[in-house]
């Protein structure tokens, strides 16, 4: 799963990785604010009303959710648990609530921290891109303080200096891909390294996060 600070950059990777064709499948998230210009329904979220929400919750049909910000978000479950039944590499892009819910469910899942390089530049994006009005940024930001201090909980963090670097330490984090998931594709995959911009979060080190960070998400067997 990918986490980190709003403005930080999550859903800007998440498109990158779109256009690289990556054998990955993203979860669409659903949330009860309202698309800011540009986005489309099922591309970048599912948009729905509180009521609509409320009945996903009753209906168990989320495997997360938060609030945030006086908003919620949430992952469907029947989509990502297709996905992963059919052995295809799922990622989350979710919030820290969002994150500790999975890690306390599939506890071995692979969190991954996307950071920015300073507090001031996570500000600066965060103002700089004039979507919200002051009130809702400067709770966005108090949040983000939080989110930045759970670092630790991670396994792994990527510095988001450059969207395409972080997209290609991203994949490097993806090993071991069944052979039937490459067929067809363009994106050829990246040989298993230490990225200039990992830094481990944890006890575990670099390498062994580069080398088996997803692998907890492939199917066991002949054809893993």
């Amino acid at each position: 799963m990918l986490s980190g600070p709003s403005g930080v950059g999550k859903s800007t990777v998440i498109s990158r990785l779109r256009e690289m064709d990556v054998p990955l499948w993203n979860s669409v998230s659903v949330t009860t604010r309202p698309p800011r210009p540009g986005e489309r329904e099922g591309r970048e979220y599912y948009f729905v009303d509180e009521r609509e929400f409320d009945r996903m919750i009753a209906a168990g049909e989320l495997l997360e959710w938060a609030p945030y910000v006086n908003l919620r978000h949430g992952t469907p479950r029947a989509p990502v648990e297709r996905k992963l039944a059919a052995g295809v590499p799922v990622l989350l892009e979710i919030d820290l609530a969002g994150a500790r819910q999975i890690r306390a469910s599939v506890p071995d899942a692979r969190m991954v921290f996307l950071a920015p390089p300073s507090w001031d530049e996570l500000v600066r994006r965060l103002t700089g891109r004039g979507t919200e009005p002051p009130d809702v940024i400067g709770r966005r930001l108090e949040v983000a303080r939080t989110e930045m201090a759970a670092e630790k909980e991670f396994d792994v963090t990527l510095v988001n200096t450059s969207v395409q670097e972080v997209c290609d330490e991203l994949v490097a984090l993806i090993v071991r891909l069944p052979p039937h998931l490459m067929e067809g594709r363009r994106w050829q995959g990246l040989p298993p390294r230490k990225a200039s911009r990992i830094r481990p979060s944890t006890s575990y080190s670099t390498w062994w996060t580069a080398n088996t960070a997803w692998s907890s998400w492939l199917p066991s067997g002949p054809g893993r």
